[in-house]
């Protein structure tokens, strides 16, 4: 079967490598279309904090079973399915308390243990393998990853108002995290990116208001619509200098600002802010597996993800897959490689 790898930073070749053999508890499953991630970017730019080339890209998938392990008795081939892409010890205090995906020897795709999604046939444990419905196109059932994250940020909060939420910048997660907190209630939600494309797609989900952080005051914008208050949560989906001071001055007193986003520079944060309002800064780390399950019954049950998709390219433009996203020479939300055809 091919397999797509990055050899070395900013090369990607095709490789033929041998088909996976499953376990009495895995599924097969040939590889419909792929998802390219932000951290494949970084996989692709050699920054990866623990993923080197060469490696073979990818965790987000969807396709169909092809083989079934003897001890399968839920899934069937032909099912279509998507695939949560961690795998915890499922020993320890953090796996048992439901929090899976802070599992200190966790495994996941594109690693020695687990081979990426970027390949004709991919072996997943059933447990971590979800039917999709028949109406959910295969290029909507592979955003369900990504739209976790965004699911998983929404509930960390802790607060019950709903009546406001600002999230800083509307790239791929900050557009899947308006879509989230449309779904969970919130009744205002403000986005903010620098990128007009980026804007108009944040209405297009959802948002009820955007910002565009280079031509305003992005806190004092909030609070002239939130009654001088300020927004009752900030998610902070982009990397900004100032990025968490400016969600800290968006938050009302005793608010929450939740960081989803990946920053691994040092930036300044003024921390009397969040002393002098008692604002919570909370971190979130992917989904646990019960986020990922509601994001798999949300969009099951019909939640609109029409429009995120972009670019679509062959196996054989992969490079060029990677290229538009980390280029983004034209508008680009999300990029997928088609393993249909090669």
């Amino acid at each position: 079967m091919k397999a797509c790898y990055v050899v070395s930073p900013e090369k990607v070749e095709i490789k033929n490598i041998e088909k996976p053999v499953i376990d009495e508890k895995e599924v097969l499953i040939r590889v419909h279309y792929a998802g390219v991630c932000g951290s494949d970017l970084h996989l692709f730019h050699g920054t990866h904090p623990f993923r080197k080339p060469p490696e073979i890209l990818g965790h987000e998938v969807v396709g169909e079973i092809v083989e079934i392990g003897s001890k399968v008795t839920d899934l069937r081939i032909g099912d279509r399915v998507t695939v949560e892409p961690h795998l915890g010890c499922g020993q320890c205090e953090l796996c048992q308390s439901g929090n899976e995906n802070l599992c200190r020897t966790k495994i996941a795709p594109g690693s020695a243990k687990w081979m990426g999604t970027f390949v004709n046939y991919f072996k997943a444990p059933a447990s971590k393998t979800h039917r999709l419905a028949d109406k959910v196109p295969d290029e909507i059932g592979v955003l369900i990853e990504p739209f976790a994250v965004a699911v998983h940020a929404i509930n960390l909060i802790s607060i019950p108002q709903r009546e406001s939420i600002v999230i800083l910048g509307s790239g791929t997660i900050g557009l899947f995290t308006v879509v989230a907190a449309k779904a969970a209630g919130f009744k205002t939600i403000i986005a903010t990116d620098t990128q007009q494309f980026n804007r108009d797609m944040a209405m297009q989900f959802g948002a009820n208001i955007t910002l565009d952080p280079l031509n305003c005051d992005v806190a004092e914008e909030v609070k002239k619509v939130t009654d001088g208050k300020g927004a009752d949560v900030a998610i902070v989906a982009a990397g900004a200098s100032n990025i968490i001071d400016q969600a800290s001055s968006s938050v009302r007193k005793r608010g929450e600002v939740v960081l989803v986003a990946m920053i691994t520079e040092k930036i300044p944060v003024y921390s009397y802010s969040f002393v002098f309002n008692e604002q919570k800064l909370i971190g979130a780390m992917t989904y646990r597996p019960q986020d990922f399950k509601e994001a798999v019954d949300l969009v099951n049950n019909g939640l609109n993800l029409d429009g995120f998709v972009t670019q679509i390219f062959p196996i054989h433009q992969t490079q060029e897959a990677l290229d538009t996203l980390a280029q983004k020479k034209e508008n680009v939300v999300k990029v997928l490689v088609d393993f249909h055809k090669e």
